[in-house]
């Protein structure tokens, strides 16, 4: 952990702990410096770090007080307890359409900006690749991945103290395909599977399309899991799957605590219930300190755990990989049937840049970014919008979750936002059955800049005319 990193986790920790309550001046950077033995400019670094997260914010001539929170989401309602069931929700599929647009500015899409991205590294690593070898990078890969990529992405996880083997290393299509051959390898149609809610709409379209039953488990804004709930739904169905974000959960940047992934996993394991983790925002914690993957507690092999370069480094290469324990021969046989196996250029040429580039260097850049681009989003909405619009205050990741005043309705609010040439995400996407009406999501994956604050003006007004 670099020294801004440390002295950062310091002053969180007083924060959090209520010992610098909100509005109360931080420290001078002099003090910090010679508090904790650091320079001026770690402390001015760490005081950075803590405003990027949102625990701060500078007042000029004054320093660096401790920030007010923008109003939190509130708890969300008791879902109904519902027998398990298919996903029914047409705004799944009727969302997907701008995907394909590109007059709209990309609020829409959870995936950072090419300018946030090693771009030219990346175009330099294909070239080299292309050239290295013309006829390996244009031939058939084999179906497990290239063996040099699955050596780094097996040493990236030994980094996070985790345990993984190459040889379980099964590369895939992005996270997307990574989660749909895990569902197909443990479950068969009509099995139950737990979802989170509101969740990714990729895993319930994946859900939908191989016949599963769903089982809805709530999941807190402010990073809990209604772990007491799954118990029960486990002991009273036969759940075979449970697909969950545990970091930087997409749409609510929440994260699981190593206390509830260990308790988590106990129970999945004591039932039988295999665990399909998507990890693809695990990098992107805005602190520095990456959360562990669920993988890092699994005693009992239930874990399938799914995630991709496509929110770190290069989201049109689509490689994405799973780590396939004991079903590893089965993922693999599946994903041969499915696509034979990914294009070789891709692989070759980001095994070629992860060896040749300090990729925790460019995370930091990137967390840094993203940061930046959330806390600016939040005080647009806290400036712009109607009073009464409630946000999320994530830790990590790519997405902002907005709850609109009474009377607010997201789906609303999505076509009024497509004719003024902005792309947002509608709440109702993100539920199996219907739901969250009122919520949206809005990436923080563009640089701020004056097109993003427009936009975020626009959209307030759009959202304040619905309120009157």
């Amino acid at each position: 952990m670099l020294l801004y990193e440390s002295l950062a986790t310091q002053l969180r920790a007083q924060i959090n702990a209520g010992a610098l309550a909100p509005g109360e001046r931080l420290p001078s950077i002099r003090r910090l410096a010679q508090a904790h033995a650091v320079s001026p400019a770690t402390a001015v670094q760490a005081c950075l770090q803590l405003e990027r997260e949102g625990l701060a914010v500078a007042r000029p001539r004054s320093g660096y007080f401790v920030r007010s929170q923008v109003t939190p989401l509130p708890q969300p309602p008791a879902l109904r307890r519902r027998a398990p069931g298919p996903v029914r929700n047409r705004e799944l599929y009727e969302f997907l359409d701008i995907f394909a647009r590109r007059d709209l500015l990309p609020l829409h899409a959870a995936v950072p900006a090419p300018a946030l991205l090693p771009e030219h590294a990346m175009a330099a690593a294909l070239a080299r690749s292309l050239r290295r070898d013309r006829s390996q990078a244009l031939s058939y890969a084999p179906p497990q991945g290239h063996a040099p990529l699955r050596q780094l992405i097996a040493q990236r996880y030994a980094q996070l103290a985790t345990t993984v083997t190459p040889d379980e290393v099964v590369i895939t299509a992005g996270a997307i395909e990574a989660i749909n051959l895990a569902l197909r390898v443990v479950t068969q149609p009509g099995d139950v599977v737990v979802v989170e809610m509101p969740t990714y709409h990729g895993i319930l379209q994946a859900v939908e399309a191989l016949r599963l039953q769903v089982l809805e488990l709530p999941r807190c804004a402010t990073g809990g899991t209604h772990l007491d709930r799954l118990e029960q739904m486990l002991q009273q169905h036969p759940v075979r799957a449970a697909v969950l974000v545990p970091n930087f959960h997409n749409p609510l940047g929440s994260v699981m605590s190593d206390a509830d992934k260990q308790r988590l996993l106990a129970t999945c394991a004591q039932h039988g219930t295999v665990v399909i983790e998507d990890d693809i925002y695990g990098d992107l914690a805005w602190s520095g300190q990456r959360p562990s993957p669920l993988r890092q507690w699994d005693h009992h092999g239930s874990v399938i755990t799914c995630s991709s370069f496509s929110k770190t480094l290069a989201p049109g290469l689509r490689v994405g990989w799973l780590l396939g324990g004991e079903w590893t021969d089965a993922l693999v046989r599946a994903k041969y049937c499915s696509t034979v196996g990914n294009p070789a250029l891709p692989q070759l040429a980001l095994a070629d840049y992860l060896q040749r580039h300090d990729q925790e260097r460019h995370l930091r850049r990137l967390r840094r970014a993203l940061a930046d681009n959330a806390q600016r989003m939040r005080a647009a909405i806290e400036r712009d919008w109607p009073e009464g619009t409630c946000v999320n205050d994530p830790l990590g990741g790519l997405s902002l979750w907005l709850q609109l005043p009474p009377g607010g309705d997201g789906t609303a609010l999505f076509q009024a936002a497509l004719a003024a040439g902005i792309g947002i995400a509608p709440g109702q996407a993100f539920c199996s059955r219907g739901g969250y009406r009122d919520h949206l999501r809005l990436s923080c994956g563009l640089p701020w800049d004056a097109s993003v604050k427009q936009a975020m003006r626009r959209l307030g007004a759009l959202a304040t005319a619905q309120a009157l």
